[in-house]
């Protein structure tokens, strides 16, 4: 579908229920109205490096790959895939009348003001919310599929991209992004060469698996019963990774809002339910992963302010790249990254 199309369905659309107020949500690679009571999202004919939804027939197999996987993790959220078609010029979800144009995933609508990283903000989430979490995820990830074929040694290419971020960021904000970023790849340069039995070691034991892939506090609602949604569907190699590289991300984002405690409590009720953090080499990795972990928010909101909305988006996708960038750098300077 085209934006212009979009719009057509947004406004003079026709969709499988009554709804009064109908809101547009534009990503990178998605389209998401919310309506009264369903949420509908719809990809993008797009194709990257690590995502091709360019044909309609890998939209609607990626539609129903997203279904399948979030199911793993949600209860009553994710519904069916609808087409989308057009009938005399009017565009309707749900219909099989007219010209095939698309399809769009279904879903419950969830409270909004229960989303996690809303409930950060307000200082909301409790001791207990971290705790079921924690044990929930530990759960999802022992009963998950075990991986044991994987490039371990991916994330230190992946980890060095950020250089490429390197002089906008220098010249947008200040030459020390690019000491920072310096510094980083050179330690994780030298930290994957120091480490390279130990992630060996992991993947053979069974700590790959097939995870949700994009575990932050914006795709985890707490109603107040955790209920993460919005796993990684359209690569599975972002997806299938150690279960301590996809805890950091959600340790990271805690960190990021202030909330040490609530991710030093996390971490250690995860490990209590699925102990994957044995050793100080394992928690040395794990404090790579959350460097990783920024290093990558860093990037993308680089990437943001490249292409902003408006000055005030830039500035803000700015002021985040260094909050991540420093985040990172501290986790780099640990005491103890080296054991």
């Amino acid at each position: 579908m085209t934006k212009e199309q979009i719009n057509s369905l947004l406004y003079n659309g026709i969709f499988p229920e009554t709804t009064v107020k109908r809101e547009l949500i534009e990503t990178h690679i998605s389209w998401v109205i919310i309506c009264d009571q369903f949420v509908y999202k719809i990809k993008k004919p797009v194709q990257y490096s690590f995502l091709d939804f360019s044909t309609l027939e890998m939209r609607k197999h990626f539609c129903e790959r997203e279904i399948e996987l979030n199911k793993r993790l949600t209860d009553n959220v994710y519904i069916d895939v609808q087409p989308i078609c057009e009938r005399q010029g009017i565009l309707r979800i749900g219909s099989k009348e007219g010209s095939l144009l698309d399809f769009a995933v279904r879903m419950h609508k969830l409270d909004r003001e229960k989303q996690m990283d809303i409930l950060l903000s307000k200082n909301m989430v409790t001791g207990q919310d971290i705790k079921n979490l924690a044990e929930k995820i530990a759960f999802f990830h022992k009963n998950t599929e075990i991986i044991y074929k994987k490039d371990f040694l991916d994330i230190q290419a992946k980890f060095n991209d950020l250089a490429a971020e390197g002089e906008f960021l220098a010249n947008q904000l200040d030459r020390n992004c690019s000491d920072i970023i310096s510094h980083a790849i050179a330690t994780s340069d030298t930290f994957m060469e120091n480490n390279k039995e130990l992630l060996a070691a992991r993947l053979s034991a069974g700590f790959f698996r097939d995870c949700h892939g994009d575990l932050h506090s914006r795709n985890i609602f707490l109603l107040p019963a955790p209920q993460p949604f919005d796993c990684i569907e359209f690569n599975d190699d972002f997806r299938q990774i150690d279960v301590l590289n996809e805890v950091a991300f959600l340790c990271m984002d805690l960190d990021a809002f202030g909330r040490e405690d609530l991710s030093a409590l996390f971490i250690e009720y995860y490990n209590h339910f699925f102990p994957t953090m044995k050793t100080s080499e394992d928690r040395s990795l794990f404090i790579y992963y959350k460097s990783y972990r920024a290093n990558v928010r860093a990037k993308v909101n680089s990437l943001r302010a490249k292409d902003p909305g408006n000055s005030a988006d830039k500035t803000k996708a700015l002021s985040a790249a260094y909050k991540y960038l420093r985040l990172m750098d501290g986790y780099l300077r640990s005491p103890y990254l080296f054991h």
